[in-house]
């Protein structure tokens, strides 16, 4: 059953195309995700499907009732960012809607209440369509995937693993058409060097021949006509080089050699030990004393709900509070949603060489992986969108004159194309990462240690984040075992006493003993 259908939209902003559909259809059961950069029309197309913004050309014709969650929420509240977002996604399901289109509905939650929406959405019957930058959210929940790029849309089956996975094959296709073309080309070209040169040759008498055999031969019309022959041939082959079809090369990824200040007395060795370090906000108490330390090269991430104290252990750190000791070799580089280490004046290329020593050559190649190409390094800050200002102030200090990055919430605004290029920089960065992130993929996939704040205690997981979600498991096993081990010693206990003095009592205990053991057993 088709509940929504969008045909022939067109829609610009000013003079830019910023959506070009022929048909789009929404089924009963579809779980749609759809994806693309920021600033490619991925709100706009929402606010279309549900007839609040009319497109300038086309026709949307809604069959069931749509509700749409939307990105920029009320402000006019008291009530945390987190909650705010829940409020919006329990009214939103409660009106139990045929069709739900979420824009960015796990904007302020922490970890534990994205976990909660997934198994919401999940167990929920609707239609769903949703704007997202978190991967693993989108993997748990959608079976179809909607990518605009340049205004068209173009749909893949599966969720968004399996579409990074039909990028890859789309991209090595992209490459074999590449090798192929220029393989074809080369061969053309030799061809027609090979032609031009005995088109040459062919005006030149043969040194065996004098004057008066060629004469008697007709050989002068005969190294004529061969010439036009061959200048014929060479023609064609120029013509078919003309008319081969030009296929780009793709981009191919540079791979970073970078200076790190102090290198020999940092890489490896202890360079931060934190130390019975406790934290409380006004009365309440965020976590009780802890101590771990990092090593130079660590990806460390801090995780935990919101309220936990994740960016009061970063400031303690940066700000070298009691208990926290730093290597004299550290230098640090701290990025907060706070852009204030930018100048709008200046370009994006003089923005990022001002506090770095690194070639120019690796500062393009950093810009570069982060979508900033060739003429575009030279556009003034002042012009870009805020999440490329993002992009920019964390090329600045990847890219500056320190060897450890403080990030909190680096993921925030940016596309997942920029999300996964980041990723790849800071697993290549061979200085050490601490950062904060609610963003699972990310944290699992840079990660190599983890500090967990919760329940008012810090603990510090030697792993990736994969490993501590199997361990969590593992753990509550352990416990298990640990109780039977109880049951069983107390079981033993009372049949030892029910056996020299039976009474009610001790056999309504023995009862309830087993019923717990089988609890268990189950």
């Amino acid at each position: 059953m088709i509940l929504l259908e969008a045909l022939h939209i067109k829609h610009y902003i000013k003079d830019r195309l910023l959506l070009d559909i022929d048909q789009l259809h929404i089924h009963q059961k579809d779980r749609i995700a759809l994806v693309g950069r920021n600033g490619c029309g991925k709100t706009t197309l929402l606010n279309i499907l549900v007839q609040k913004i009319v497109p300038e050309e086309g026709t949307i014709i809604q069959h069931a009732s749509c509700e749409l969650l939307p990105q920029l929420k009320r402000t006019d509240t008291t009530k945390s960012g987190g909650e705010v977002t829940q409020e919006y996604i329990q009214e939103a399901l409660v009106r139990d809607p045929e069709l739900l289109l979420a824009d960015e509905p796990t904007t302020n939650l922490d970890t534990d209440h994205i976990e909660w929406l997934e198994k919401k959405l999940k167990a929920w019957q609707g239609a769903l369509v949703i704007v997202s930058h978190d991967r693993a959210f989108l993997d748990a929940l959608c079976t179809t995937l909607w990518e605009i790029n340049d205004s068209k849309i173009n749909v893949y089956r599966g969720n968004y693993s399996d579409y990074e996975q039909q990028k890859e094959t789309e991209l090595a296709k992209e490459q074999a058409a590449y090798e192929n073309y220029e393989k074809k080309k080369k061969q053309l070209e030799d061809a027609l060097k090979l032609k031009e040169k005995k088109a040459e040759r062919a005006t030149k008498k043969p040194k065996n021949l004098s004057g008066s055999e060629a004469r008697i031969t007709g050989a002068k019309p005969y190294f004529a006509k061969k010439q036009k022959k061959l200048q014929g041939a060479a023609n064609a082959i120029e013509t078919r080089l003309e008319k081969l079809e030009k296929v780009e090369k793709v981009k191919e990824q540079q791979p970073l050699k970078m200076n790190l200040p102090n290198a020999e007395t940092f890489k490896g060795r202890i360079i931060l030990r934190a130390e019975g370090v406790s934290a409380q906000f006004g009365e309440r108490r965020l976590w009780h004393k802890a101590s771990f330390f990092v090593h130079g090269g660590d990806k460390l991430a801090i995780i935990g709900p919101n309220g936990s104290g994740k960016t009061t252990l970063i400031k303690k750190i940066i700000n070298q509070e009691p208990g926290l000791t730093l290597s004299p070799s550290v230098k640090i580089a701290y990025f907060s949603q706070n852009l204030n280490i930018l100048d709008e004046e200046k370009s994006i290329i003089e923005n990022v060489r001002a506090t770095s020593k690194q070639e120019e050559t690796l500062s393009r190649t950093v810009l570069a992986r982060m979508h900033f190409f060739q003429d575009d390094v030279y556009k003034p800050v002042g012009v870009l969108s805020g999440g490329e200002r993002v992009k920019v102030a964390l090329t600045k200090l990847f890219l500056s004159d320190m060897n450890t990055l403080i990030l909190d919430e680096p993921t925030n605004y940016l596309d997942m194309e920029t999300v996964t290029a980041l990723e790849s920089l800071l697993k290549e960065y061979e200085g050490s990462v601490i950062f904060v992130s609610h963003d699972r993929r990310f944290i699992e996939n840079v990660a190599t240690r983890i500090v967990e704040i919760r329940n008012q205690q810090i603990r510090v997981f030697e792993g990736t984040y994969r490993q501590l979600k199997i361990d969590k498991p593992k753990k509550k096993r352990d416990l298990e075992k640990d109780r039977r081990l109880v049951l069983d010693t107390k079981i033993a206990a009372v049949l030892s006493r029910l056996s020299i003095e039976p009474s009610e009592e001790l056999e309504r205990e023995f009862q309830e003993l087993l019923k717990e053991k089988r609890g268990l057993d189950h």
